[in-house]
């Protein structure tokens, strides 16, 4: 089969979305436009003190954003997605990508640290809303960490999952990838902002999960050759971001957060609450996908980025609840309800992406039944 015929859904898909984006949000379009000329220009900063003019317009759209996603009540899609891709742009900078060094000529300008932290704070007190932070506070955590673990390990399947394992077609399975692969071929880049410092048990386990996310060293065995594996399989793109555009708000949102908590050391607990959902629940969730690729036939290796998570991550969910999560739960105890609140606000984050990844899915099917 040859690739362009694979790829026609993510095509389809992708012109829809181009459509969607221009007819409803061209301001945020040309905004985001306008930001990204200013990634790379020269001196950002003393150009924009000399013209100001430059920033207005993006700053009044920023401003517009702002308020219609996270304080007006509409929820408005293209404001969040427009804001979520604004941040990320920002964010990747901390990340080494392996390209032309003069993309990274502002990564310590003021002016986009500025739009950051606009954006950040807004965004940050709309998702807290969404939690009972003052009922966390009054937890018995390493109780309320042992019972969110039990239950995560083996959820009961969702609507959603069982449309992916009994109904998802290939050609949504190939969209499933492309989405999957803005994280996937990048995985745990995280992870190794939050190990330095000073040397204890609870270090060394964060080490162990890190060293084996990366395949011990060995590019051969990093998760993310696995993920390429599979994108190979249907003469996909393997190029980190070259599905971009296809990845919803909400998914983004989740590689912001992470970003954010952790970067600021303050957050520890929060991310390490987090990183606890996150590989504990990972295994159920990708035997869903396994399931899928099963069905359909597919080879081995078109499911070996999953299968490999799903042993290696009950593995890691065992070590980040019973010597991360809970020794740090005694280490602080006066702050040790962030631990949970890391993990409800990981949860609630994923379970948000993966109904709006099940949506874009089912998006491609009614694509191809209309084609």
């Amino acid at each position: 089969m040859q690739s362009n015929v694979l790829m026609s859904p993510l095509a389809e898909v992708e012109a829809k979305s181009k459509q969607i984006k221009e007819k409803v949000s061209v301001d945020y379009h040309l905004a985001e436009q306008q930001f990204i000329e200013l990634l790379t220009t020269e001196n950002l900063d003393e150009k924009l003190d000399a013209q100001p003019s430059q920033k207005n317009e993006f700053e009044q759209t920023l401003s517009v954003a702002i308020s219609a996603a996270y304080q007006n009540g509409t929820g408005d899609d293209a404001a969040h997605r427009f804001l979520q891709r604004i941040l990320y742009r920002i964010n990747r900078l901390n990340l080494f990508w392996y390209d032309d060094l003069r993309h990274y000529i502002n990564e310590r300008s003021p002016y986009l640290h500025k739009v950051r932290d606009q954006i950040e704070t807004a965004w940050q007190q709309w998702e807290l809303r969404q939690i009972d932070v003052a009922a966390l506070q009054q937890l018995d955590v390493k109780q309320a960490l042992i019972e969110r673990a039990a239950y995560d390990l083996d959820p009961p399947l969702s609507e959603d999952s069982r449309y992916i394992r009994e109904e998802m077609s290939e050609a949504s399975y190939r969209h499933l990838l492309a989405i999957g692969s803005f994280e996937g071929l990048v995985e745990s880049s995280h992870l190794p902002r939050i190990l330095g410092g000073a040397a204890n048990a609870v270090q060394c386990t964060l080490m162990r999960v890190f060293q084996e996310e990366y395949g011990n060293g060995r590019l051969s065995r990093k998760h993310s050759t696995f993920f390429a594996q599979m994108l190979n399989e249907f003469g996909m793109n393997t190029k980190p971001e070259g599905y971009f555009d296809l990845v919803p708000w909400e998914l983004l949102a989740c590689s912001n957060n992470s970003y954010l908590i952790s970067e600021r050391k303050r957050y520890f607990l929060r991310y390490n609450g987090g990183l606890t959902y996150f590989e504990l629940s990972v295994p159920a969730a990708f035997r869903n996908y396994v399931a899928a690729a099963q069905r359909l036939g597919l080879s081995n290796a078109a499911m070996s980025y999953w299968e490999v998570h799903i042993r290696e991550d009950e593995r890691h969910g065992r070590w980040m609840l019973d010597d991360v999560a809970l020794p740090l739960a005694e280490m602080y105890p006066n702050d040790s309800w962030e631990l949970v609140l890391g993990y409800d606000q990981e949860k609630l984050m994923g379970d948000r992406a993966s109904k709006a990844v099940v949506q874009s899915i089912r998006a491609v099917e009614a694509a191809l039944s209309n084609s």
